[in-house]
């Protein structure tokens, strides 16, 4: 897809449509690549996000138990040594 580079203020920029936009899922801010000769431009992730709120929840209400024995009855440690 060829696009233009249009002046923005005192930089140059480049437009891109509201479909492109939300096809791909991009906000506010996005992941820039530079890499032999070729710059890659990818939404920002961040698939932990609100995961320290969750577990402070988890704690506070005390639902932060083990669902199972982290080690079983049957298990040989010794393996691991």
């Amino acid at each position: 897809m060829e696009v233009s580079v249009v002046q923005i203020g005192n930089s140059k920029g480049i437009r891109f449509s509201k479909t492109i936009l939300e096809k791909y899922n991009i906000k506010d801010k996005v992941d820039l690549i530079l890499e032999k000769g070729q710059i890659i431009i990818k939404p920002l992730s961040k698939p932990r996000k609100g995961w320290e709120k969750a577990f402070k929840e988890m704690s506070d209400n005390k639902d932060d138990s083990l669902l199972f024995n982290d080690v079983f009855e049957d298990e040989n440690l010794n393996e691991w040594k």
